[in-house]
């Protein structure tokens, strides 16, 4: 009898745990998943994914060879949220490649968002790299497949007009501000 009880138990914990609706956070950055996004995602699954927002498509070329470079998630109210760009631009199969997060209101577990400082980045998570580029210095931090821009004049004048200089952690002031955020997932086609 108390075997019965148990199994009637397991089975009606299981049915609960089953039913449960587990709400997403539509602004929350994690490995592979921004809010509803997933790496998973093909450019044609985006419109049901952001049925309450618009899907602005920028196309380049001429007026017969247009390719899709960027796909703009705005809200219904017109502010931008996000910019896509696909691994392969002419093919709607083709999945989500790179992700700059415009709006403030995405975030990681750790409170990092594209209102961050560079403080923000350090002490939460591990740099991976810095590369020194003309105008910026990129950080990349691969736990959350993530790399961020701080323009260069935020960084101290040594580092302004050249890329021949590595730029480490320390070189970067805590109050830097970032200047894009962005999120790749990985380098499968499709």
């Amino acid at each position: 009898m108390i075997k019965n009880i148990l199994k009637t138990l397991f089975i009606a914990l299981l049915i609960c745990s089953c039913q449960k609706e587990q709400k997403d956070d539509p602004f929350m950055i994690s490995k592979n998943k921004i809010g509803l996004l997933t790496n998973e995602i093909k450019v044609q699954q985006l419109d049901s994914i952001f049925s309450n927002d618009s899907i602005v498509k920028q196309a380049t070329g001429d007026q017969f060879l247009k390719n899709i470079k960027e796909i703009e998630i705005h809200e219904k109210k017109g502010k931008k949220l996000l910019v896509l760009e696909a691994y392969n631009d002419t093919d709607p199969s083709s999945k989500i490649a790179t992700i700059q997060i415009l709006d403030p209101r995405y975030k990681t577990a750790l409170g990092v968002s594209s209102n961050s400082i560079f403080k923000d980045i350090k002490d939460n998570y591990e740099i991976s790299k810095i590369n020194n580029t003309l105008s910026t210095a990129v950080i990349f931090v691969d736990s959350i497949q993530a790399y961020f821009t701080i323009d260069k004049t935020e960084l101290p004048a040594k580092f302004r007009s050249t890329t021949d200089i590595a730029i480490t952690v320390s070189d970067i002031p805590d109050t830097a501000k970032i200047k894009h955020f962005w999120i790749h997932w990985g380098s499968s086609k499709n």
